[in-house]
């Protein structure tokens, strides 16, 4: 059997069960990104700004909607247009850690209603299975998707061996999963995607314990299949549309020579 992570993104996505990994693997083709933004902005303006500048170089744009100091609904309007135009996927990077029915409430209803524009939303699967099952009953009917945090990229973290498989072993089993928060591939049972934080030109890292590791690194090496920047493309003297470009171009050159492998 071939490895999901030697198959391109056009094939996986043609074979894949899940309308919307289907639908992401058609945009990482057509962009020829495998980039992620991590947004985490605290105004209205920054967030909307950033989302149009580098819409049209990323496949997915993160969010932490409750940082926002002025959220109010018609951000998500305009964050949804931008979506749009730019042909991205919206990840709202809730990071949910409570009982089932708890989750249901925060993922569907409160303030910032998650559920109807987040295309992507995660949790911890500390309290057990019904974390997944509470917020599949919200997000399936609304053809959303489901990442585990698998690990993080932080030193020091927690999210290790035991919990790690376990997590691996609820993903697969549970249909709203579409793959996980990590470093690397983690199983060949189920075309589960990875997503992976942490990622730098160079590696290095910052004062609060972040990891940072190159995308050749993540990609080629791991098998990761979308790389995760933040400040490394919009922080402080940073031309974001520029460093947009250069994380795209490494990310899918990282991806192609792991195809060539």
């Amino acid at each position: 059997m071939v490895s999901y992570s030697q198959m391109t993104y056009a094939q996986r996505g043609e074979q894949h069960s899940h309308p919307l990994v289907k639908q992401l693997f058609a945009t990482m083709e057509r962009k020829k990104s495998n980039l992620s933004l991590a947004a985490d902005v605290s105004t209205k303006a920054e967030l909307l700004g950033l989302a149009d500048k580098v819409g049209p170089y990323v496949c997915v744009f993160k969010t932490h909607v409750d940082v926002i100091s002025d959220f109010d609904s018609d951000l998500v309007d305009q964050l949804a247009a931008l979506a749009a135009k730019h042909d991205f996927l919206i990840f709202e990077d809730r990071k949910f850690a409570d009982i089932g029915n708890t989750v249901k409430l925060q993922y569907g209803g409160g303030m910032y209603r998650i559920a109807d524009w987040a295309h992507i939303t995660n949790c911890h699967v500390i309290p057990g299975e019904g974390i997944i099952q509470g917020l599949a009953e919200v997000g399936m009917p609304k053809g959303r998707g489901l990442l585990l945090l698998a690990e993080m990229s932080s030193k020091g973290m927690l999210a290790t061996g035991a919990y790690t498989e376990k997590n691996v072993d609820m993903a697969i089993a549970n249909e709203f999963v579409i793959g996980f928060i990590g470093s690397r591939r983690f199983t060949e049972e189920r075309d589960l995607i990875t997503m992976t934080p942490g990622v730098g030109l160079h590696a290095s890292g910052d004062a609060l314990g972040q990891q940072y590791r190159t995308p050749e690194m993540i990609v080629t090496e791991n098998g990761s299949d979308i790389i995760i920047v933040g400040r490394g493309i919009y922080g402080a003297g940073k031309d974001p549309i520029a460093e947009a470009q250069r994380y795209r171009e490494a990310g899918w050159n990282a991806y192609l020579k792991r195809l060539a492998q």
